[in-house]
C-alpha cells in the first residue's frame, strides 16, 4: 500500500511537471493558474501543493530535470574528449550541437524571465551552472593547458555565452543549418580558447 502511494505521488509529480512545461511555454508562467495546471496534469490543486510549495517550485523542478539531463550529456562528452579519443574540436562541435538542440525556446525564455524576478529560481539556475562551469573549464584546459586562472574564467564565460546564444538562435532567423553552425562554432570556440 505504501509503495503504491509513493508511485502515485511520483506519477503525479511527473504529470504536473510535464503539464507545466507545456502550459508555461504556450501561455506563460504568470498566465497559467494553478487550477488550469491541475486540470492539465489530472490532479487536484491540493495535490500540486502537497508536492510543490508553489509555481516557483514547479519551475525549479523543470530546471532541475533539464539540468540533470544536460549534465549527464556533458559528462559523457567530456569523458569522450578526455579518455576516448574524441578530438577537442569535435568536443566543442558536439557542445555547440547540443546547445542548438535545446528544445523549447519559449519555455526557456519563461524560465530566464522568472529567474530575473525570483531569487529562488535564479539561485537554482546559478547552482546548476556551477557544474556546467566545471565541465566547461575541463574542456578549456584540454584545448589550452597553459591558461591562467583569469583566462579560464574568461573561457568559461565565452563558452557559456555561445551555449546560451545558440540555444535561442531561431529568433534571429539563421541562414546556416544547425550542422554548419555547430561545426563553425566549435572551430571558433577552439580558436578563441587557444588564442588566449
Amino acid at each position: 500500500m505504501i509503495l503504491s502511494a509513493v508511485q502515485h505521488e511520483l506519477g503525479s509529480r511527473e504529470r504536473i511537471v510535464a503539464a507545466a512545461r507545456h502550459l508555461f511555454a504556450t501561455q506563460g508562467f504568470h498566465q497559467t493558474p494553478m487550477s488550469e495546471l491541475a486540470v492539465a496534469a489530472g490532479v487536484s490543486v491540493g495535490q500540486i501543493y502537497r508536492l510543490f510549495t508553489g509555481k516557483n517550485a514547479v519551475i525549479q523542478a523543470i530546471v532541475m530535470e533539464d539540468a540533470t539531463a544536460k549534465m549527464a550529456e556533458l559528462q559523457t562528452m567530456n569523458d569522450s574528449v578526455k579518455f576516448e579519443g574524441l578530438s577537442i574540436e569535435e568536443g566543442f562541435v558536439e557542445l555547440a550541437r547540443r546547445a542548438l538542440s535545446k528544445g523549447d525556446e519559449a519555455l526557456s525564455f519563461e524560465i530566464m524571465a522568472e529567474a530575473h524576478r525570483n531569487t529562488d529560481v535564479a539561485d537554482t539556475i546559478a547552482d546548476l551552472c556551477r557544474g556546467f562551469r566545471q565541465m566547461i573549464r575541463e574542456l578549456a584546459c584540454v584545448a589550452n593547458p597553459d591558461l591562467e586562472e583569469n583566462e579560464l574564467e574568461g573561457a568559461e564565460e565565452l563558452i557559456l555565452a555561445f551555449m546560451f546564444g545558440l540555444g535561442h538562435r531561431t529568433l534571429s532567423r539563421p541562414r546556416l543549418s544547425e550542422d554548419q553552425t555547430a561545426r563553425l562554432t566549435g572551430r571558433m570556440i577552439l580558436a578563441a580558447v587557444r588564442a588566449l
